[in-house]
């Protein structure tokens, strides 16, 4: 798996159960992480696939996701993991968003989470890729203490709930990485079995 994002390797482990894959970080490998220097969540997450890919000479499977908040043209985008600065915490991005939002109103607070995921094997000119959109909008404060990045303040419409309150299970079932990975899963079902 290309990250070392712990939160989000439990999540990916959790949606490829019951395949026969076994899930390492990149830096139990010993690998870094990729620049990401794309300017779309789809080549960040070819980007990072292939220099893990390379890296190690093992498949790989990688996932690049953000959030976009339409009051905001779309940002933080591909910058959200970063948004307040290269040594950001998911704290520091979020007061971030959040002094952005200030004064704007209920109605105008929508935002997708959108993922892209990616899985490439040693000397494959072409990757398998899939990807999700969950929609919702931000809240005005954090809400739940489950989850990573921005899901205390992202409300799932559908359930009420902030994205940190729902359970694993609920939070895969509607989220946008786990749409991906189900579309991947599929593709890959399709290609290997």
């Amino acid at each position: 798996m290309a990250s070392g994002n712990a939160g989000k390797i439990r999540e990916i482990a959790r949606l490829l159960e019951g395949l026969d894959i076994e899930v390492v970080a990149q830096s139990a490998l010993g690998v870094s992480d990729a620049d990401e220097t794309g300017t779309t969540f789809a080549e960040n997450s070819l980007i990072k696939a292939r220099h893990a890919c390379d890296a190690t000479g093992l498949a790989a499977i990688a996932d690049d996701s953000g959030l976009a908040v339409d009051a905001l043209d779309g940002r933080p985008g591909v910058y959200s993991a970063r948004y307040a600065g290269a040594d950001a915490t998911d704290d520091d991005n979020i007061d971030k968003l959040l002094l952005a939002l200030d004064g704007v109103g209920a109605a105008e607070r929508s935002a997708a989470f959108h993922c892209v995921a990616s899985f490439v094997l040693p000397d494959a000119p072409t990757a398998l890729v899939a990807e999700g959109v969950w929609r919702g909008s931000i809240l005005e404060a954090r809400r739940g203490d489950g989850g990573f990045g921005y899901d205390p303040v992202f409300l799932d419409e559908a359930s009420g709930l902030s994205a940190a309150e729902l359970t694993p299970e609920q939070k895969n079932a509607r989220s946008h990485r786990g749409q991906a990975l189900r579309g991947l899963v599929l593709q890959l079902e399709r290609r290997f079995s």
